[in-house]
């Protein structure tokens, strides 16, 4: 049923178009300037004038949860050189510092796994 209202509405246009270039209908007038300061009334809602959107906003945006910064790593570059070297006992060096150097990731033993598994899956609460 839409389908067949925008085709008449499209078959009207096209027939005012002619209309308005043959001369027999007057093209509309637009008043540009009339229609932006109409325009520029509805731009700011009234909540919106007074500061309570903005308040409202913070609020409906603000978080939930507190969210925790990320802590910067800093690893060790005495043993880099300058210059590239090629050398790969380096970078399995390096390799080694990253992964264990700190001892705080990778240590995943069964007590650690067990805990998990009496904690249950996410979203099980």
């Amino acid at each position: 049923m839409s389908e067949i209202n925008t085709e008449a509405q499209t078959q009207d246009a096209q027939l005012v178009a002619e209309e308005i270039a043959a001369g027999d209908r007057p093209a509309p007038k637009v008043d540009v300037s009339a229609d932006y300061e109409a325009a520029q009334e509805f731009s700011t809602s009234s909540i919106d004038a007074d500061g309570k959107g903005q308040e409202l906003a913070e609020a409906a945006t603000a978080p939930q949860f507190e969210v925790h910064s990320a802590e910067e790593t800093e690893l060790p570059t005495d043993h880099l050189a300058s210059e590239p070297t090629g050398d790969p006992d380096l970078y399995r060096d390096m390799a080694k510092e990253v992964t264990h150097g700190s001892g705080a990731t990778g240590n995943v033993d069964d007590d650690l796994v067990k805990k998990a598994l009496e904690l249950g899956k996410p979203g099980e609460h």
